[in-house]
């Protein structure tokens, strides 16, 4: 999706603070300086939140965002994650790009 930031960020046209990357997801470590260690995981293929996206898709963020949280948790220190979203503007969805 052309007009999408998350969309920009994954083809490298807009910046990022990259933390890990594989064939279907991108995370990256969040500008929005609100919390400590606010970390986005997203697919790589535009779904504008969980109602869209496939089952496949899914479940590839999903062994990313274990595999991120295990790490903060083991190697930098964290006693715990806080795993949020929020799908559709009305459940507060900021950015219409599933994270």
């Amino acid at each position: 999706m052309s007009d999408c930031i998350f969309c920009k960020i994954i083809a490298g046209e807009e910046p990022s603070f990259k933390v890990f990357e594989n064939n279907d997801t991108y995370v990256f470590m969040s500008n929005a300086n609100d919390v400590d260690g606010h970390i986005l995981v997203i697919p790589k293929k535009h779904y504008k939140n969980i109602f869209d996206c496939d089952t496949d898709t899914m479940n590839s963020i999903m062994e990313t965002t274990k595999m991120i949280c295990t790490h903060l948790k083991n190697d930098c220190g964290y006693d715990g994650v806080n795993i949020l979203n929020a799908s559709d503007e009305s459940a507060g969805q900021s950015v219409p790009h599933f994270h």
